[in-house]
């Protein structure tokens, strides 16, 4: 038996961005790139590990409208004309680079990974990204978990309970009707996390979440060993909480690993590079941007950059695996001389930082697991559901409301820039129970059944968590401005609508094109 476990959980998760109306839209290069950086690359190395029966699982966690987007035949077209033209880039990329060496030879790197992207989608997946995630769960090396519904931050909702249960269950039905089987362990979206939340969670089935670790450790009783054993709740769901010095090593450009000055540049990119008359045929219409072709590596802090070598990235990738290792074995052997139950290390990430923010990191991922494997008999790598089977008795306690993010309390999310969002959430959502009281039981119009229900997907969209955060970043602030307006907007019309008996079915029928994530979403969960 080990002496302990570590618990990698990935969250994988975009806000759901579908623009049917436009040819090429900027934006839904954010799936596209995740797909062939992340999603793509981690099947690949879970295939591997599957095929050579490497022992261990992970964690991974699918948001909702994240899994919507993977199902969607719309997007799933335009992802593969998206690898396609990426292809193509590459092969031009070699002609224009013959006469230099090393470019040339990393044209011909991004035009077989290109490749191999494509073939990865096509063949392996068969287009349908689920389907390996599912036999991935059923070759035991996963556990899939799942997240609310547009990853609403539940806290700041909480004033409207039926709008948390609408989040949580309409996610949860969503992930069932994909998969074929209701998840075990839950990712709070942000971490956000409030007192009472567990009894939600509970009564769908959930039995074990994650937290950020002040939520742990300033639990109601303090708990006798932190964060490195679960926190079970009243109702008997357990939190888990993140250990700091995991995740710290991993996730921080600064001080972890990803900044290590050999990894490739994420910033440098032929997109901005290069005359834009040659690469303005591969962007998202007349704007620079990414094509997934970097040539640098980090090498300093200066601008200046030299050319990325990938064979040295992977040894370095290597190197840190052990180092990670190292610094988690010698945790756990303290831990466990302390400790009267084997103790657990929990490293939740989001996982676009393995690959998209961090290109050598399903690299790195495949190294960790295969050295805890075989290098090692202290730690075992478990699953938070596995790790709760073989040790079902913990602490107890109730958990503080927190989140992970910038100073851990929903400043990330509710401040100066975003404070105008919840009023109208709110008010949205009050509207949307008394629409559903009134209208939504009894006889109704099979046009206002469908008006309810579009009416529930606007208000989800426009309850998600990224919009606040985008504003608060400053990143992509005008879109998601005007995404909340957007779904603010249409949920008020189509009330009017309802209210009036003046349903405009033209425009009902545009807007299921357009928000048409959630087929089967019940606007009954507002009664």
């Amino acid at each position: 038996m080990p002496k302990g476990y570590l618990a990698f959980v990935l969250h994988a998760h975009l806000p759901f961005v579908r623009h049917p109306e436009h040819d090429l839209f900027l934006e839904e290069r954010w799936f596209f790139e995740a797909m062939s950086e992340t999603y793509l690359p981690l099947i690949k190395v879970l295939d591997q590990l599957v095929a050579e029966q490497v022992p261990g699982q992970i964690s991974f966690s699918i948001s909702p409208c994240l899994l919507a987007m993977m199902e969607d035949p719309l997007l799933l077209e335009r992802y593969e004309a998206h690898v396609t033209k990426l292809i193509e880039l590459s092969e031009k990329e070699q002609e224009r680079t013959q006469h230099e060496s090393h470019l040339h030879y990393l044209a011909g790197f991004y035009h077989q990974l290109f490749q191999e992207t494509h073939d990865l989608f096509v063949n392996r997946c068969n287009r349908r990204v689920a389907t390996a995630f599912k036999q991935l769960r059923d070759s035991g090396v996963v556990e899939l978990m799942t997240t609310a519904a547009t990853h609403g931050l539940l806290p700041l909702l909480a004033p409207q309970p039926k709008a948390v249960a609408a989040q949580v269950i309409t996610g949860l039905d969503y992930f069932e009707s994909v998969f074929g089987f209701r998840p075990q362990g839950f990712w709070l979206p942000e971490c956000g996390y409030y007192r009472g939340l567990d009894e939600l969670l509970e009564k769908e089935g959930i039995r074990c979440f994650l937290m950020e670790s002040h939520g742990v450790e300033h639990a109601s009783t303090t708990p006798f060993y932190g964060v490195y054993t679960p926190l079970f709740t009243s109702t008997g769901v357990a939190a888990f909480g993140r250990d700091r010095g995991s995740t710290k090593q991993v996730w921080s450009a600064r001080d972890g690993f990803p900044g290590d000055g050999v990894y490739r540049e994420f910033y440098r990119d032929i997109g901005y590079d290069l005359d834009f008359d040659y690469v303005q045929p591969y962007l998202a219409g007349n704007v620079r941007g990414d094509t997934g072709i970097k040539y640098h590596r980090i090498t300093g802090p200066t601008a200046w950059k030299e050319l990325y070598h990938p064979h040295l990235a992977a040894e370095r990738a290597a190197q840190h695996a052990g180092d990670f290792l190292f610094q988690r074995v010698s945790h756990v052997e303290y831990l466990a001389s302390v400790m009267e139950t084997a103790p657990v290390v929990v490293a939740p990430f989001d996982a676009e930082l393995f690959g998209h923010w961090w290109f050598e990191g399903p690299q790195w991922l495949n190294f960790v697991i295969r050295k805890a494997a075989f290098d090692q008999q202290t730690v075992e790598l478990v699953s938070l559901s596995e790790y709760l089977t073989r040790h079902p008795v913990h602490q107890t306690g109730s958990p503080c409301s927190s989140t992970w993010g910038h100073k851990g309390y929903f400043e990330g999310w509710l401040n100066a820039k975003t404070d105008w969002i919840y009023p109208q959430l709110y008010e949205c959502g009050y509207r949307m129970e008394a629409l559903t009281t009134r209208y939504g039981q009894g006889r109704v119009s099979a046009l206002t059944r469908r008006a309810l229900t579009q009416c529930a997907r606007e208000l989800l969209l426009a309850q998600g968590s990224d919009w606040p955060f985008i504003i608060n970043d400053g990143t992509s602030t005008e879109y998601a401005v005007r995404r909340v307006k957007d779904h603010v907007a249409r949920f008020r019309y189509l009330a009017e609508g309802i209210e009036g008996n003046s349903l405009n079915e033209e425009y009902l029928v545009a807007l299921e094109s357009m928000d048409n994530l959630f087929p089967a979403v019940d606007y009954k969960l507002f009664l």
